[in-house]
């Protein structure tokens, strides 16, 4: 029963105008569920700690936003600052009551409150109350406690929602800041563009019909569209199923023919509302009606009308903008964002991304690094659909979004911005230098590579490739690359590269990185199929690859080539024999060229405890940081809510790296670290002075390491290494490496800590 009214409440919720509409919509709501006399919403002001009444329905509604109680003032500051329930009997007689003669307060004696809390924020408090002595049974306690934790997501939501809502009618903007994870350095000024799913409705953004009369047109015949798929899904069914069981169908039809859903959405889109947010309104008008009812099959009902909606929303097909359409600075806001996205906008008019999931290792936030975009992951009260239009700054040091950004933040930023410039000016001065300690030693310099559109503007600097993903090129098409066109594109970067080693990761998706004509539907990916596990289960797909790298090779001798997810040894025994078929195919046909250097990722805890084993069978091994922190930790790393709990720093991390770096010193074998950890200062250091002296990383992260390499001797890393190793938290090290930084002037490296 509770579950069916938390239901109900939350759609409501959700549905709100504005955040007063969607506190008045609790109190009444949760009065009635749970048999009170009264029903309130404190909401506790940011910074302040001081708890406001926003919403009643029980007390007098004229203190509403007059009353304020601070942390240590009365049960509501009780609730607050234990961050738990507080269930009286007789509320009067406790030694935190606070009688508030305004709030008409006096007839009620039991008392219930239980804390809102959102990512361990006290966001407010709920409270019901009853006139006679009362204490409130288990049950209604947990019941409350589930209500409160469930609403803490919608009452953010809607606090946000409302406020941009308000930004349209209201005389001045109100600035919001929503917070996040960073994705990508930098800061940016620009006009969100909301991306979604088409099959989306509730994704679906605000906007105006630049077109009134073509949006009708598009959404009538889409009707039609429909009306005549139905028509064929019944003709199919027909011998299948009774009349009765078809009868949904035939309801479909009735709306689609009759006035009230299609006229509806006519109105809308003649009173200014393009048709795919016209649709998605009329659907959840409609819908909402049967959401409401008690009854299970008619509630039922309203996820057949949304279903309605999705498929008039697919007939629409919503065309993509032309390049002229995206505003000069264009940020692209949405709940997921791919690579392919990215690249739909012109590469002048993108200056960042903003995603309501993953985090700083997620494949789209590297992407945005290697293309120079600021990036913020993982916004997960981000009110997607209200976001279209809005001007926003973002802070890709600290992970903050800043929406309808006020003058002053706007004038800070801007200096940000201008400090950010005369950094990059001074990292410019690196690029050519070459990548040496204080005390001699070289330290190789590597790119992290997929997506190049200009290989040649990338190659100073750098000492090679450390990882060209191959799966990018894989990622851009519809269907899988002929072995001619992979052999162009590797033969672009080795010949671009000449002289300096080129390593190439063997296809790698699986994971976060889908193929949308070889999809892997799985419930834990990362744990499932993919990278040599799915190249190995088709060795159609890999033998075409390595036999495209082989070739690319010729007359060069600069390739590498990386495996990766390697947890077996036998998996490697697989693909030595089919780079030897490869080569010996390419051979027959005339092909001279030798076979090249091959290498593991490590990158699970597998390898790690196998490190002895796999120097003794490889040329090199390749520390993947990315995905060995994440399995290490236990940490999904495009998951938000857990995304701080990501640190490559932390304590374990740093001992598996020691452990495979010992491993490569005893049999002779190379060592590089390939993830984002290496184009991080204060983790790069630790490497440096963990004994790696090859790191790869995304174009942008070269000249700031670069200036880490120059600034140190092998001895003062592995001192401030030893130091932060007998730590044992990830901030303490970090803390030392920082510390370390600062004091050779490279504190503009560590922006993201301030």
């Amino acid at each position: 029963m509770i579950l069916a009214t938390l239901r109900r409440i939350i759609q409501e919720v959700n549905a709100a105008g504005d955040l007063r509409q969607a506190l008045d919509i609790i109190v009444q709501r949760v009065k009635v569920a749970m048999g009170t006399d009264v029903c309130s919403v404190y909401l506790t002001e940011p910074g302040s700690n001081v708890n406001v009444l926003m919403a009643t329905d029980g007390l007098d509604v004229s203190s509403v936003g007059r009353v304020k109680l601070g942390a240590r003032q009365g049960l509501i500051g009780l609730v607050s600052r234990r961050a738990e329930p507080v269930n009286l009997e007789e509320a009067p007689l406790h030694q935190a009551y606070h009688f508030v003669p305004e709030t008409g307060e006096q007839p009620f004696h039991g008392f219930l409150g239980v804390p809102i809390i959102r990512h361990r924020n006290v966001l407010g408090v709920l409270v019901v109350q009853k006139r006679e002595p009362h204490r409130f049974s288990e049950d209604e306690v947990s019941s409350l406690v589930t209500l409160a934790a469930q609403l803490a997501g919608a009452i953010t939501h809607a606090e946000i929602s409302g406020g941009l809502a308000g930004l349209v009618t209201g005389p001045e903007p109100v600035e919001r800041v929503l917070k996040g994870q960073p994705g990508a350095p930098g800061v940016a000024f620009g006009e969100a563009v909301v991306v979604y799913p088409e099959a989306d409705l509730s994704a679906i953004p605000d906007r105006l019909a630049e077109d009134p009369q073509a949006e009708e047109e598009r959404f009538l015949r889409a009707v039609d569209q429909v009306r005549a798929d139905l028509r064929r899904i019944n003709d199919n069914i027909a011998s299948v199923l009774s009349a009765e069981d078809r009868a949904l169908f035939d309801a479909y039809m009735m709306m689609l023919s009759g006035d009230t859903l299609v006229n509806r959405t006519l109105e809308r889109i003649r009173g200014g509302t393009w048709g795919a947010g016209a649709l998605r309104d009329t659907i959840e008008e409609h819908a909402r009606v049967f959401d409401a009812m008690e009854d299970e099959y008619l509630r039922e009902r309203g996820a057949d009308i949304r279903d309605l909606g999705r498929r008039i929303l697919v007939r629409m097909k919503e065309s993509g903008r032309s390049a002229e359409e995206y505003p000069s600075r264009t940020v692209l806001v949405g709940e997921e964002l791919s690579a392919l996205k990215l690249a739909e906008v012109p590469a002048e008019r993108l200056v960042g991304v903003v995603s309501t999931t993953g985090s700083g290792t997620s494949h789209v936030a590297i992407l945005a690094r290697a293309m120079g975009l600021v990036a913020i992951m993982g916004v997960d009260d981000l009110p997607v659909s209200r976001m279209d239009g809005r001007d926003i700054i973002l802070d890709g040091y600290r992970g903050r979004v800043y929406v309808s950004p006020s003058k002053a933040a706007q004038h800070e930023y801007r200096r940000l911005e201008k400090e950010e410039g005369e950094l990059t000016r001074g990292l410019e001065d690196m690029r050519d230098l070459p990548s040496v300690t204080r005390d001699g030693k070289r330290i190789e310099l590597h790119l992290n590579a997929g997506l190049l559109a200009d290989f040649a503007s990338l190659t100073a600097g750098a000492d090679g490739i450390g990882l060209y993903r191959t799966e990018f090129p894989f990622m851009v098409r519809d269907r899988f690359p002929s072995e001619q066109d992979q052999y162009e594109n590797y033969r672009k970067i080795l010949e671009t590269f000449r002289g300096r080693p080129v390593t190439l990761r063997t296809l790698d998706i699986g994971g976060d990185k889908a193929l949308p004509y070889f999809p892997v539907e799985e419930d834990n990916p990362f744990l499932g199929w993919r990278g040599i596990r799915i190249t190995l289960d088709h060795p159609d797909i890999f033998l075409t690859q390595l036999r495209a790298m082989l070739r690319a090779s010729e007359g060069l001798g600069n390739l590498r080539l990386l495996l990766p997810m390697i947890s077996e040894m036998s998996q490697l025994d697989e693909v030595m024999v089919l780079l030897c078929q490869a080569h010996g195919e390419i051979t027959e046909e005339g092909c001279s060229v030798a076979l090249p250097p091959v290498g593991v990722m490590v990158e699970v805890p597998a390898a790690v405890y196998q490190a002895d084993r796999l120097a003794k069978r490889v040329d090199f091994l390749s520390i993947g940081s990315n995905d060995l922190t994440q399995y290490l930790l236990a940490v999904d790393r495009n998951n938000a809510r857990v995304a701080e709990l990501y640190d490559s720093v932390h304590p374990a991390v740093l001992l598996a790296i020691r452990n495979v770096v010992e491993a490569g010193a005893r049999h002779n074998r190379p060592v590089s670290v390939c993830g984002e950890m290496a184009g991080d200062p204060a983790a790069a250091l630790l490497l440096l002075g963990m004994g790696l002296e090859n790191l790869s990383m995304s174009v942008a992260s070269v000249p700031r390491i670069k200036w880490v390499v120059r600034s140190f001797t092998l001895d003062e890393a592995r001192r401030v290494f030893t130091e932060a190793m007998t730590m044992e938290d990830t901030a303490s090290i970090r803390a030392i490496a920082n510390e370390a930084l600062e004091k050779k002037g490279l504190g503009g490296l560590l922006r993201a800590g301030k």
